[in-house]
């Protein structure tokens, strides 16, 4: 079985090619997290909603024309890398692009869900280049993470949408962690995970003078694809402290959604999070924020009202202050 879907884009055939081959691209539209080795036989996964991860190899390469992959789901036995085909055409068309995408090599099953999904995208895609935002992406919301992983990538989603919505203007702004500019946070946001990465084994650059959003989109994508090949069972040696993986990974999903709301703030954004998300990783931070912590990397809990929303009670327990 296959699935077939042309739609129109107002951009040029070069344009498209990049909006569906590069990372920063494919962020706006389509995934929450993308590794790409564009070259024939080269390898991508993709984090398509928190949890989900497409993966495959490149098999044809014609930028502003063509572009074909192998497709299928980590972890999915049914529909395994590699397992079926996606084939992108370009045209140019009056005004834009037609865009026409094949995926061969389905069950009958597999095609109705394949179509929900593509048509979900490529509906994104169609939005992203009539407006220049797609809008946060409700797939990638995760109301309820199966894991510290899953969550982790779902607060980088929300991460992500505020990094994106920093101008050059913002870099001296005042955050709420007081220490801190938004340049000077976004610093501490990357190196913070990219010492995660070290202790997984991660080599990551610091790719000074970057977009801040690619830069933590990019170090952020390669520690939790390697903490999802190393699983959450353990410990991970952090500095000269043995942490559960179990908290190491909970440490992601603090600091993904509490500076996401630091950036937020500080920048006049609006920050959309799930209920069950902030709920998650408030559980994450109650057995995560030591007492002793308070007073050094957290400042005490403040106060909210019985009816204050759930990211609020989130980032009040982080010891900001909400509404101020």
């Amino acid at each position: 079985m296959s699935f077939e879907k042309t739609i129109f884009l107002p951009v040029t055939p070069d344009e498209a090619f990049a909006l569906i081959t590069q990372p920063e691209r494919l962020r706006r539209w389509k995934t929450v997290a993308a590794r790409i080795d564009l070259r024939i036989g080269g390898e991508y996964r993709w984090t398509m909603v928190p949890g989900s991860h497409a993966a495959g190899t490149f098999i044809e390469i014609e930028p502003g024309r063509r572009l074909a992959y192998t497709w299928g789901w980590e972890g999915d036995d049914a529909l395994p890398p590699g397992a079926s085909t996606v084939t992108v055409t370009l045209e140019e068309a009056d005004g834009g692009t037609s865009v026409r995408l094949v995926h061969d090599g389905l069950s009958a099953e597999q095609e109705v869900g394949h179509a929900e999904g593509w048509n979900h995208f490529l509906g994104r895609l169609v939005d992203f280049t009539a407006s220049g935002d797609a809008g946060a992406d409700d797939w990638a919301a995760t109301p309820d993470p199966a894991n510290a992983l899953v969550g982790a990538e779902a607060a980088l989603a929300v991460a992500e949408r505020v990094l994106a919505g920093l101008a050059t203007s913002d870099m001296e702004r005042q955050t709420a962690c007081t220490d801190f500019t938004v340049a000077q946070l976004v610093e501490h946001l990357h190196g913070s995970v990219t010492h995660i990465g070290a202790a997984l084994g991660l080599e990551i650059p610091m790719a000074e003078g970057a977009d801040p959003e690619v830069r933590i989109a990019d170090a952020a994508a390669a520690v939790l694809e390697a903490f999802a090949r190393r699983g959450l069972e353990g410990t991970v040696t952090m500095g000269s402290a043995e942490l559960p993986a179990t908290i190491v990974a909970s440490i992601l999903n603090i600091e993904f959604l509490v500076h996401a709301w630091d950036l937020a703030t500080a920048t006049g954004q609006d920050i959309t999070v799930a209920d069950g998300l902030s709920d998650y990783v408030l559980g994450l931070a109650r057995t995560t924020i030591a007492p002793d912590m308070r007073g050094k990397s957290f400042a005490d809990e403040t106060v909210v009202g019985e009816s204050a929303a759930s990211l609020d009670r989130l980032i009040a327990f982080t010891g900001r202050r909400v509404g101020v």
